[in-house]
């Protein structure tokens, strides 16, 4: 009996709470699936399960052993794919996220033009603005932006992005154009709850920082809601470059206090510690790092 088979039955069955569940994960039949779970409990010498008329349960041991298995799963799966690519070209599924705004202004531009050269690839990408846990959801790699203090993960910085002041004409033919930060605080101002102090607008000038304590009537958890309501003329909107998408060079923002800079960023992509990174992914991280300088995104 086939180690690697067993361990693939011992861990479906653990997941799925049922020899049932683990055979229809794998594609085997019930038989098959249970039948390999007790030969690896022979191989052993434990009871990895405690088995009952309508489920079966870990034992200790069965606990230490799922606590393990599922990484070696998937080194040995890495590995078996990065010889067959190494030979044949990349392969299989590539599972990412990122966050919603940068997903849909950038990375899904780009995951398809990493896939032009690679056609028998295959993408799953999951935007959202909260920070996913990359082994439970089984993410190869995330795009994160700001600091990510987890140790559990690895990044590779790609770069760094800033933010710039924009408002409509429109908006500001109304209500004026703030000359300095303090200004700030008298205008309706839009707020994006995706950073990480959404009320304190920091500007930077000549190596002093002022910080803005901002109000305004709309609160977004979305850059590019905030950039759509600003170009619609309700406030001043403090957003990341890559959620303008050339709205400033058409004409619909301008952009606010140009002496000014604002505090930046890094990008970065996060990916586990500990496994072995996939030669796909390896590709993908380095082709993003080109494709951003070439785009100018940040």
């Amino acid at each position: 009996m086939d180690l690697v088979d067993e361990l693939r039955a011992f861990v479906a069955t653990a997941q799925t709470g049922s020899f049932t569940g683990a055979a229809d994960q794998l594609g085997v039949s019930n038989r098959l699936t249970s039948k390999y779970v007790a030969e690896l409990e022979a191989r052993l010498g434990v009871r990895l399960f405690q088995r009952t008329t309508r489920k079966v349960g870990l034992t200790p041991a069965g606990e230490d052993l799922l606590a393990r298995a599922p990484a070696l799963l998937d080194d040995l799966d890495h590995m078996l794919s990065d010889v067959s690519e190494g030979s044949r070209g990349f392969s299989g599924v590539i599972r990412l996220s990122a966050p919603v705004t940068f997903g849909e202004v950038y990375v899904a531009g780009m995951l398809e033009r990493f896939g032009q050269a690679n056609p028998e690839l295959t993408f799953d990408l999951r935007l959202t603005d909260q920070f996913t846990d990359l082994a439970a959801e089984g993410i190869d790699l995330a795009f994160r932006m700001g600091r990510t203090d987890m140790l559990s993960l690895k990044t590779r910085r790609l770069g760094m992005f800033g933010s710039d002041l924009v408002a409509s004409p429109n908006y500001l033919a109304t209500h004026g154009t703030p000359e300095t930060p303090e200004d700030l605080a008298h205008h309706s101002c839009i707020v994006d709850t995706n950073r990480q102090n959404p009320r304190r607008w920091v500007l930077l000038r000549d190596g002093a920082e002022t910080v803005v304590q901002v109000q305004g009537r709309f609160q977004v958890n979305s850059a590019r809601a905030a950039v759509q309501l600003a170009t619609n003329g309700v406030g001043i909107a403090y957003a990341p470059r890559f959620a303008l998408c050339g709205a400033v060079e058409r004409g619909e923002l301008t952009k606010l206090l140009p002496d000014h800079a604002s505090e930046t960023a890094a990008l970065s992509a996060a990916y586990l510690e500990g496994r072995t990174l996939p030669r796909k992914v390896r590709a993908l991280i380095d082709f993003a790092v080109e494709d951003i300088r070439t785009a100018d995104v940040l």
